[in-house]
């Protein structure tokens, strides 16, 4: 049973890498895959104790119960997220932004681009920020390769702005909503070394760029009748959805309930608001601009691969396995610095969602009260507290180590898909950089954390 598990998991994750060679989608995996080791986790446990007459399979899913209502908390905040965002996308709300954006001198464009992009991604998440950003490039960039370039930057640019927020990047997200790290204390310790992580790229590629880019030529401007639209519309519902978004760790502070309850409370006033907005239009012209008609295009297989992956992940914490591969990591590498930058350069592999999932499950939550009565453990047993070490490193490194390639994030996958940019390509132009900032991030981060 034990072995069979391991081994079904490993299956299942190489069907998630292969996935565009497969050519199956890695949610179907990632549900199959969970399915299949809880299965076999029940069978097992029946054929260990078969005297105790079905109490072994009683307590697999009661555990399963358990593992699933936290997992459905990060299911029900993204979804909530995401809803907000898509229909702040289908107002047009962005283009508050991008409509802003003038200059076509390529230093300028290179750091007006990171920095939008990496405060915009610490707000929305980083796989929108990029689709946001990339579908701007094309408004700005005419040519191909040089706009990939600018591409890369925004999947460093995302990947960094969303490590140091608690909305900014799934596992982020799931961190802040397991009480690993808390919003004020991810900020506090991250955003420095997130900055750093993106510094490092633009101050090496100022060095490169120069001149200015080519606009690609403007299309006849559409007239005002043909806006889905109005300018009160989509300024309303940009500042609300952003508002909504921002007030969530505020609301979490306040009343201590799950963040996934402030995101329901701001797409319930956003979708009261749009309601009314657009009551007097006809039905054609009201359905997309609703939450219903959004709904329609949230990815719902993403939220499905995170179900899969994150069921998955939890039927080896029930029998084990996470705990014995804890153990080894601490015995071979020694300190939690250098496990985690070893988990971020492996999520440039795979994907970052289940190397978080089982890191949170590998290494406990440590209470003040246990970390007291922990003896000789406390100095180790001390970076696993809410705001530890560990999962504010964690936190960083598995956001950002995803740039070095671009299949290691969403924001990767993503630009990569809509720009059809070569990963060999980026592997050549880009990677280096991506690795010397996240490097740089990493030891500004033990920088600080030695002197402080």
């Amino acid at each position: 049973m034990y072995a069979l598990m391991a081994l079904i998991f490993v299956l299942g994750y190489l069907c998630i890498a292969f996935e565009h060679p497969l050519k199956i989608d890695k949610a179907a995996s990632a549900l199959l895959t969970a399915v299949l080791t809880w299965t076999v986790l029940v069978l097992g446990v029946n054929a260990i104790l078969p005297d105790l007459g079905g109490t072994g399979s009683e307590h697999v899913v009661e555990d399963l119960r358990h593992h699933l209502g936290e997992i459905s908390e990060i299911l029900f905040f993204l979804l909530g997220a995401m809803t907000i965002v898509e229909l702040v996308d289908a107002h047009e709300g962005f283009k508050v932004i991008t409509d802003r954006i003038r200059t076509s001198k390529r230093l300028y464009l290179l750091w007006l681009i990171g920095f939008i992009t990496f405060f915009l991604s610490a707000v929305l998440d980083n796989l929108t920020t990029t689709i946001v950003m990339v579908s701007l490039l094309r408004k700005l960039i005419d040519d191909r390769q040089e706009r990939w370039f600018f591409a890369g930057v925004v999947v460093i640019a995302a990947n960094a702005g969303g490590a140091w927020s608690p909305i900014g990047d799934v596992t982020t997200t799931m961190l802040w909503i397991g009480n690993q790290v808390s919003a004020s204390g991810l900020i506090g310790s991250l955003f420095l070394p997130s900055l750093v992580c993106l510094l490092v790229p633009l101050i090496l590629l100022s060095f490169r760029l120069r001149g200015e880019t080519r606009r690609p030529s403007t299309p006849v401007e559409q007239g005002p009748q043909n806006d889905p639209t109005s300018p009160f519309e989509r300024n309303l519902v940009f500042a609300l959805g952003l508002g909504a978004l921002l007030f969530v760790p505020v609301f979490k502070t306040l009343t201590h309930l799950p963040p996934y309850m402030g995101i329901l409370l701001g797409l319930g006033v956003l979708w009261v608001v749009t309601e009314v907005l657009h009551r007097s239009k006809n039905q054609e012209e009201r359905y997309p601009l609703s939450v219903v008609g959004v709904l329609r295009r949230i990815d719902t297989t993403s939220v499905l691969f995170f179900l899969g992956i994150l069921l998955a992940v939890s039927s080896l914490a029930t029998a084990g396995h996470l705990t014995q591969v804890a153990t080894y990591l601490k015995d071979s590498l020694g300190n939690v610095y250098a496990i985690n930058i070893a988990i971020g350069l492996l999520s440039s592999v795979v994907d970052n969602v289940p190397l978080v999932a089982g890191a949170m499950k590998m290494y406990p939550l440590v209470s003040p009260d246990a970390l007291a009565t922990a003896g000789s453990d406390s100095g180790w047993l001390g970076h696993f507290v809410t705001d530890g070490t560990f999962w504010e490193m964690l936190a960083y490194c598995a956001g950002t180590g995803g740039s070095c390639l671009i299949i290691g994030s969403a924001a990767g996958v993503a630009a990569m898909g809509m720009e059809r940019i070569n990963f060999i390509w980026y592997l050549k132009k880009i990677s280096l950089l991506a690795l010397l900032g996240y490097l740089a991030g990493a030891a500004t981060y033990i920088g600080l954390k030695m002197l402080g």
